[in-house]
């Protein structure tokens, strides 16, 4: 089932392109004009949408500030170093391991070694 996502300005266009490709209503902080928004403005519109936000900002995996189940969902893309090919391949590694709708309500740490996924207590 898709599900509403928005993709942060600090991932590249072509994670909410996969997201698109892959049936999801994503739109980009980019694509919006929301680029240089405060993390809390950004959360709450996120709120208010109520989409999954995926990100590269591990703020935003904070669990005691983010209790999973009081949102629509985070998905965390990261890497040892940062690059546009390897968020891709994140993107691209989340979409074929599990359903994406398993985020909703929870915070989803995708590495290169591993997907967790965060439901709380």
């Amino acid at each position: 089932m898709p599900i509403g996502i928005k993709v942060d300005e600090d991932l590249p266009a072509e994670v909410g392109d996969l997201l698109r490709k892959a049936g999801h209503d994503a739109r980009t902080v980019v694509q919006e004009g929301l680029t240089g928004t405060p993390d809390d403005r950004l959360w709450n519109v996120v709120q208010r949408e109520q989409r999954c936000l995926f990100t590269a900002d591990k703020g935003f995996a904070n669990a005691r500030v983010f209790p999973p189940g009081t949102h629509r969902g985070i998905v965390l893309l990261r890497l040892p170093r940062e690059s546009r090919a390897g968020y891709i391949q994140l993107t691209e590694l989340l979409l074929a391991g599990v359903d994406v709708e398993s985020a909703v309500g929870a915070i989803v740490v995708v590495t290169p070694e591993t997907i967790r996924i965060h439901r709380g207590e």
